[in-house]
C-alpha cells in the first residue's frame, strides 16, 4: 500500500474536485469555500501557480440548467445534488487560497467530458 501524498507535496490535477476559497466576490460570484472542479493540468499548476476550473454548488435551482452538469446526489444528503457551474469559469492562485482535496475525489470521465464540452462551447472552442 502506498502512502497518501502529504498536502505539502499535493498538486491538484484535471478532473479533481477541490475545496478552495472563492473570496473576494462581487455580484453573482460565489463566496467563501466551495467545491471546485479543476480543468487545467498539474504541470500548468506547478509552472504557473494558478489553476483554472469551475465552481460547484448544491443549489437546487441549477437542476435542468444547460450550463450546469448534475453530478448526482450528495452522500448523506439524498435530496441534494452536486452541480458544476460551467458558466463560472475561474482562475485562482491555488496555494494562496489554501486549496485542498475534496472528499468527492475526481469526476468520472463522462462528467469531466460533459463539463469540458460546455465550457468549450461557452468559450467558442467547439461549435
Amino acid at each position: 500500500m502506498t502512502a497518501e501524498p502529504s498536502l505539502q507535496s499535493w498538486v491538484p490535477d484535471r478532473g479533481e474536485v477541490i475545496w478552495i476559497d472563492h473570496n473576494s466576490q462581487a455580484g453573482r460570484d460565489m463566496k467563501h469555500h466551495h467545491p471546485f472542479v479543476v480543468l487545467s493540468t498539474a504541470d500548468f499548476h506547478r509552472a504557473v501557480g494558478l489553476l483554472v476550473g469551475c465552481a460547484m454548488t448544491s443549489a437546487a435551482y441549477n437542476r435542468g440548467s444547460s450550463l450546469a452538469v448534475d453530478l448526482g446526489p450528495i452522500a448523506g444528503r439524498p435530496d441534494a445534488h452536486s452541480y458544476v457551474l460551467c458558466q463560472q469559469i475561474k482562475s485562482f492562485d491555488w496555494k494562496a487560497r489554501c486549496a485542498r482535496p475534496h472528499p468527492m475525489g475526481r469526476l468520472e470521465a463522462s462528467q469531466l467530458d460533459q463539463v469540458r464540452s460546455i465550457v468549450g462551447q461557452i468559450l467558442g472552442f467547439v461549435p
